[in-house]
């Protein structure tokens, strides 16, 4: 058996706070004041926030159906660091030639709690689409 050092205490194993965070709970509706106020509809649409980018096709589409949840983590992620994973459909309008994001940072500009919020409405406007089935049965 051997000992593990976990947040200051001897334990022989370490409990699932030791090794994870949590952010609080947001608020939807904050959150979608956030997303207008940092002027995000600017590039990207959602349901019914009024778009108010340019007539070209840099317009980038969130929220929907999704065949997999978009988690609270890759959400948070994709504010605080765009350019670390970009999906394959955003590639050919989203990014500098450099592969890298063109969304600008808001790092310095948004509160945590305002990040918070950000993401729970993010996340409300993804709905979860099961693929088709289709069973052929063995006989």
């Amino acid at each position: 058996m051997f000992i593990l050092l976990c947040g200051g205490m001897l334990s022989s194993s370490c409990n699932e706070q030791a090794r994870g965070f949590s952010l609080p709970g947001g608020d939807i509706e904050e959150g979608k004041a956030t997303f207008g106020r940092l002027a995000c509809n600017s590039c990207h649409s959602i349901s019914d926030i009024e778009w108010k980018g340019g007539n070209d096709s840099s317009e980038i589409p969130l929220g929907g159906e999704v065949s997999i949840q978009k988690t609270y983590g890759e959400l948070v992620t994709s504010v605080i660091n765009p350019s670390h994973k970009i999906a394959r459909d955003y590639k050919k309008q989203g990014v500098t030639e450099e592969g890298l994001s063109k969304m600008k940072n808001y790092n310095e500009v948004m509160t945590v709690q305002e990040l918070v919020d950000l993401v729970t409405f993010l996340q409300s406007e993804y709905k979860i689409k099961s693929p088709p089935t289709n069973y052929y049965p063995y006989y």
